[in-house]
């Protein structure tokens, strides 16, 4: 067992090298509104929030992640470019079912994070690099892979717009996204839902659930995507190994799936300017699948570090270590409209704590 201590002095070691890159070190509240915030994490992180009732305030959240209330803090005034980090607890439900496992995860953990609002072409490679220089006495696994890719292959494929849109919102959720694939695959029925004089119930609107019905009946109109379609998108998400042969692989898929070509290209630009701040690109390990693991807010490049062969040292799995990425989109939508390229990642210096225990 790590002292508290112990983690938070990694924590204060790692926000310094934060520090030192021109961060401002920032501190938001524990507790937020639920309204807004919840629905920009996706499914997972919802299912996992401690929520409770203010009289006040409404419904609120003990903070599960650090990144949208930066955001939302940058972008209600904040110059550009602009640099942050922050250090402290996030609150998480871990473990589900009636019974205690035998090596319950931390449901309250810090987190040290890094922040970049600018529109400099190379700030990922900024990103990834300091992550990279931060954690490299760990010697970890680093994994990058690139949810506009994968966005961009979707919005390629010769299907209508609301099947599109509907592949676009499952694209985090792989099984749902196989079973919509699968059926946008065949000829399908239309769907029409009767509406009688019943009143309506649930947490949605009566106008939220007409809107709703009106995509699914919409989403079964259309013919199906051919099999070399299907094909070529499976082909994409099974893209993973060393950076440049993942690259070479994806400039020959690109002549197949032409809607990615330009995040090919952005990919290429990604690697070399990693290589040019004395990273090997070899050494990072490409997976075009990496960001349907992650926060659904990400839309672009993303990075996860990872302790290979942690699992079975008394722990029935290990999380990454860090991860980030980038995620322009969640910018639009704190910004009310307005938006700035944004991209960032934290790190677990309780993870930190105990490789560096284990002499790592």
């Amino acid at each position: 067992m790590i002292p508290r201590t112990a983690k938070a002095a990694v924590g204060r070691r790692i926000l310094d090298a934060f520090r030192a890159a021109g961060a401002v070190e920032v501190a938001p509240d524990i507790l937020l509104p639920a309204d807004t915030l919840l629905d920009l994490y996706g499914e997972d992180i919802r299912a996992r929030a401690y929520l409770t009732t203010d009289p006040i305030r409404g419904e609120v959240v003990l903070r599960p992640d650090f990144t949208v209330p930066v955001v939302r803090m940058h972008m209600a005034g904040g110059a550009e470019p602009a640099r942050y980090c922050y250090l402290g607890e996030v609150f998480r439900k871990q473990d589900h079912g009636d019974t205690r496992p035998d090596h319950p995860r931390d449901n309250e953990y810090l987190q040290a994070g890094f922040e970049l609002f600018s529109r400099d072409p190379d700030a990922d490679a900024e990103v990834f690099a300091l992550f990279h220089t931060a954690l490299a006495p760990c010697r970890l696994t680093a994994t990058m892979g690139d949810m506009q890719l994968l966005l961009d292959a979707v919005a390629g494929l010769p299907l209508s717009g609301p099947r599109r849109a509907m592949l676009a919102h499952h694209i985090w959720r792989p099984r749902r996204f196989q079973r919509l694939l699968e059926r946008f695959s065949a000829p399908e029925t239309p769907r029409r839902f009767a509406i009688n004089g019943a009143p309506w119930t649930g947490l949605r609107t009566e106008a939220e659930m007409l809107s709703r019905i009106a995509r699914l009946e919409t989403a079964a109109e259309g013919p199906p995507l051919p099999p070399e379609w299907h094909e070529r998108l499976h082909r994409l998400f099974s893209v993973a190994g060393p950076a440049p042969a993942a690259l070479d692989e994806l400039r020959v898929l690109a002549d197949h799936l032409p809607a990615i070509a330009p995040a090919v290209e952005r990919l290429a630009a990604r690697l070399a300017a990693i290589a040019a701040r004395g990273i090997d690109p070899a050494q990072v390990r490409f997976d075009a699948s990496h960001g349907r693991q992650t926060m659904e807010y990400y839309d672009g490049m993303t990075f996860s570090f990872t302790a290979e062969g942690r699992a079975g040292q008394g722990r029935t799995d290990w999380p990454p270590v860090a991860s980030g990425g980038r995620y322009d989109a969640l910018t639009r939508v704190l910004g009310a409209g307005a938006a700035i390229p944004a991209v960032g990642g934290i790190i677990r210096p309780g993870l930190v704590a105990e490789l560096e225990g284990a002499e790592c």
